[in-house]
């Protein structure tokens, strides 16, 4: 089954990214496997990376994303601010980043978007 938009799909596809659709108790979720996390900066060098997406999604922004295995800042050994809450998803725990986007612009963004601000989240991490 597949659910996400067909735009978001041929980005995914043509940038290479290996992904795959979920659903979880209701929940829907992309799950990004094995991204490179920015050198140096974790104690993992990749990780698998969930989106879950709202009901409404690509209008309604997807709020969060969830980091699996978990990870914490090289060299403080700390997981980053608001990133040390679990949550269940397809049987594993998963860390969730909490990140909030007012600047989604419905019709216009999506994954290409929610990409750009997961890799920034992941630079700026403190």
């Amino acid at each position: 089954m597949s659910f996400l938009p067909e735009s978001d799909r041929e980005y995914l596809s043509s940038k290479g990214i290996s992904f795959e659709e979920a659903v979880c108790g209701g929940n829907k979720g992309i799950i990004l496997k094995g991204r490179p996390l920015p050198d140096g900066r974790f104690d993992a060098s990749a990780a698998d990376i969930l989106i879950m997406l709202p009901a409404g999604y690509p209008d309604v922004p997807p709020d969060m994303f969830h980091l699996r295995p978990w990870v914490k800042l090289v060299p403080s050994n700390k997981f980053p601010n608001a990133a040390d809450q679990p949550v269940a998803f397809g049987g594993n725990s998963w860390q969730r980043w909490s990140r909030h986007n007012p600047e989604w612009r419905p019709g216009i963004d999506g994954m290409r978007t929610m990409i750009k601000r997961i890799e920034h989240a992941l630079e700026k991490a403190a």
